[in-house]
């Protein structure tokens, strides 16, 4: 009697081998056979007609602050996610000195755009260190299993105080106190370290004059930290054996077309001491759209002579999303003010006055201060140039003929009369993808040219972060659904090379060597897909965070059974309510045999 069976499906196992029709027979929260199955089982879920694969392994979270009041680490379990990992980009919450929970609260929030309010009513503060932030995690209920990562600017302001907070020059002293961190981090189960040089991340001042007004402060600790505090820090892990280093790295955006060669060059020389990957993003901006070729390059030298690096790149563009709900080209206008505690139904009906439509596009056009812009000004592309309707099915590819600048000159209008008028469509649910990276030449193709280089992991989906204006969460769906079956303009992937992608890659990188393939002694975590009806959903914005924050939700369609441990946590969609997941402490080897 075994505890589940999934019958008669078609097998893509994670290695990256053809697909296969066979059974799959789960015994204690384990894979116990692969093949045909004659015994019975407590569980039986019928699989004929439909995908069997690996849980999803999702290495790019930023539920540092979200897994201590939402055990699903919603919307990535929407996704046939069962593995997350967090704690990326510098960036957590331990250690955590009694007096700097607020001072933690703003860098995150300037950081990642997680809603302070929601952060400061969602948190309970029951530790300082980071082995009592694990000790806490590990005590909760959760559905997936979670990872985390010791983040270099929590370490740096902890030990160094303000000076750390300002970028100031470590000590050997202060690099030494940083070091023990870090070491005693990943001796009781980090599965990393993390950092970030992009001038693009930032802290708050918390000085705002509204919730849409907040004010960007310091660099994050650690932007210019110099080598031998990266080296210091780094050097642990060699010494340790395990983990890895990850890093958003300076001038990733554009801001500085050399910066990311001078990235390049200290972190080689890191991973070739160590030994350790370093796990670098690479993305392709517009200053210079073929820059990311010349990093992928380099990382290929670097790992052919000992030195390994590994590119973290998206599974689509990297942008925003804008609309009623959230940020449009008018939620800062001074005539938008009253109209912002409104019901969405109230705003449309008082949007369509021809006086307020006529003003409101005059003071957007016109702003009196250049703070009322509603796009940040380090994103350098001609707004309405990269604006597209995101519409049912969702496209994340859509043609030039598409943007809202080319819709505005072909009817004589400006970009914000088209904006304002289409936004207020579908009852003011209308969507608009603006795309910052990844899209420079209104294709995808250099995205493929990414996702199969062999240096590369799949990454970047920032669930849990940016909640107002991007939702990356569903990329293993798009990675499954657009790039092996609906994709026009270009080459697709096979399907039993995605599904390795997200699976077996992902972990294996992060040293998660008993879950991602689909063999005998492995970790039970399993989906079970509907692949012709695999599709996502539109993004809707929910108002669902602690203290009623925002944030945007995209579902999907096609995600029969998501199974976690044998206990099937996901069905169609909806959650079972059962939580067999666990804290991940450090590296997992493959069980005997497997």
């Amino acid at each position: 009697m075994h505890d589940l069976i999934i019958r008669g499906g078609t097998v893509v196992d994670g290695t990256g081998g053809a697909p296969f029709e066979a059974d799959v027979a789960v015994d204690g929260g384990a894979i116990a056979k692969v093949g045909k199955v004659t015994g019975k089982a407590r569980e039986e879920i019928d699989a004929r007609g439909l995908l069997v694969t690996p849980g999803i392994v999702d290495i790019h979270t930023h539920f540092d602050a979200q897994v201590t009041w939402d055990p699903m680490c919603t919307p990535s379990c929407y996704h046939g996610v069962t593995t997350v990992v967090f704690g990326n980009c510098g960036v957590g919450f331990a250690p955590a000195a009694p007096d700097g929970h607020a001072w933690l609260i703003d860098l995150m929030e300037g950081v990642e755009d997680i809603p302070n309010d929601t952060m400061a009513e969602g948190i309970r503060w029951n530790w300082e260190s980071y082995p009592e932030y694990l000790d806490y995690v590990e005590g909760l209920p959760l559905m997936l299993d979670v990872g985390t990562q010791i983040p270099h600017a929590v370490v740096r302001a902890y030990v160094m105080g303000e000076r750390g907070a300002k970028n100031e020059p470590a000590t050997g002293e202060d690099i030494e106190k940083m070091a023990a961190i870090v070491r005693e981090a990943m001796q009781v189960g980090a599965l990393g370290l993390s950092m970030s040089r992009t001038i693009n991340h930032r802290a708050v001042d918390g000085a705002r004059s509204t919730k849409t007004n907040r004010v960007l402060g310091e660099n994050m600790p650690g932007t210019f930290a110099a080598e031998d505090e990266l080296l210091g820090l780094g050097r642990v892990l060699g010494e340790l054996g395990r983990g890895l280093l990850e890093i958003a790295p300076g001038g990733m955006t554009g801001d500085d077309l050399s910066l990311p060669f001078k990235e390049i060059a200290w972190m080689r020389r890191l991973a070739g001491e160590s030994g350790r990957p370093v796990f670098h993003a690479v993305t392709q901006h517009d200053v210079e759209p073929n820059q990311w070729k010349e990093l992928l390059e380099l990382s290929a030298e670097a790992s052919a002579e000992g030195a390994p690096l590994v590119a973290q790149v998206a599974a689509r563009p990297i942008g925003i999303l804008l609309g009623l709900d959230s940020r449009h080209p008018f939620v800062k206008a001074p005539s938008f003010e009253d109209l912002r505690p409104l019901p969405r139904a109230e705003k449309v009906a008082r949007l369509r006055d021809p006086e307020l439509r006529r003003r409101l596009i005059d003071e957007a056009e016109h702003p009196d201060t250049p703070a009322l812009g509603f796009i940040d000004p380090m994103w350098r592309f001609t707004v309405f140039e990269k604006m597209f309707p995101l519409d049912d099915p969702p496209d994340y590819e859509p043609p030039p003929e598409q943007s809202l600048a080319t819709v505005a000159a072909r009817e004589g209008r400006s970009g914000f009369e088209v904006f304002y008028d289409r936004m207020l469509e579908q009852e003011g649910r209308q969507i608009f993808l603006a795309p910052l990276l990844n899209y420079s030449d209104y294709s995808l193709d250099p995205t493929y040219e990414m996702l199969t280089h062999p240096h590369t992991v799949v990454s970047l989906g920032d669930a849990g972060a940016h909640c107002g204006v991007i939702c990356d969460a569903s990329g293993p769906t798009t990675l499954l659904s657009f790039w092996t079956r609906d994709r026009t303009r270009g080459a697709t992937i096979p399907l039993e090379r995605a599904v390795k992608m997200c699976t077996q890659d992902t972990a294996s990188l992060y040293g998660l060597h008993d879950r991602g393939v689909i063999r005998p002694g492995m970790l039970a975590d399993l989906n079970v897909i509907d692949y012709d009806a695999l599709r996502l959903r539109l993004p809707e914005f929910h108002h669902d965070l602690p203290a009623g924050g925002g944030r945007w939700v995209q579902k999907a369609d096609g995600y029969r059974y998501t199974i976690k441990r044998g206990v099937v946590i996901m069905r169609d969609g909806a959650p079972s309510g059962l939580l067999p997941g666990r804290l991940i402490r450090g590296e997992q080897a493959a069980p005997a045999g497997a």
